[in-house]
């Protein structure tokens, strides 16, 4: 059994979608002086690897903890989006009902870079409409998020249409395409609209 790991860690210098709180990580336990380690951690519900509730983006949506667990460890699949998002590479795949679509933008490599968050593909209403006619249940992209500009349709729609969004996977979703395998994406137990996430792809 293969398992993986494609979640980017959390520290100080993880960055953030521009405009929210950045990470910040202090010590609140040091072993000499005080016999154990501990830190204080604040950071933004959809810092780093994270899904999105449909309470993000959507009024009187679910929140994560609405959410039933079985959601978050379901089979799924991988898609070569390097040259965009396609629609017809959606309807072409073979995906169980409530199964999930990764999405290999080839973005992940540039996480700590500026260009990550300006120049990245982003999907439309054609592919989200073949995700919904697939009824999948959670799709998740190696970028920092499925629209450009400040309106979100994107979000909306999906998660309008009850699809939950991982955002921020690791550059190891390369590994997985074209692939079937089940997906492992457990978030945070936070009541919010969204919580980083251990996401992980486990192959036979």
């Amino acid at each position: 059994m293969n398992i993986v790991d494609l979640t980017h860690p959390i520290n100080s210098q993880t960055p953030v979608y521009p405009g929210d709180p950045a990470v910040e990580i202090v010590s609140s336990g040091d072993l000499d002086k005080d016999g154990f380690v501990d830190h204080k951690v604040s950071f933004g519900t959809h810092v780093g690897t994270h899904i999105d509730a449909p309470a993000h983006m959507i009024k009187g949506g679910k929140q994560l903890n609405d959410i039933m667990l079985r959601r978050f460890i379901v089979p799924a699949v991988c898609i070569d989006a390097t040259t965009g998002f396609d629609a017809n590479l959606i309807d072409a795949i073979e995906i169980k009902e409530g199964g999930a679509v990764l999405f290999y933008t080839g973005m992940g490599q540039y996480f700590t870079q500026p260009n990550y968050w300006e120049n990245y593909p982003v999907m439309d209403q054609k592919c989200v409409e073949a995700l919904v006619r697939k009824k999948v249940s959670l799709i998740g992209v190696d970028a920092g998020s499925v629209d450009s500009g400040e309106d979100f349709p994107m979000h909306k729609s999906l998660l309008g249409n009850d699809i939950l969004i991982i955002e921020n996977l690791s550059q190891s979703v390369q590994e997985l395409v074209g692939q079937h395998f089940e997906l492992i994406a457990l978030p945070l137990k936070l009541e919010f609209d969204g919580a980083p996430a251990r996401v992980v792809a486990r192959l036979a």
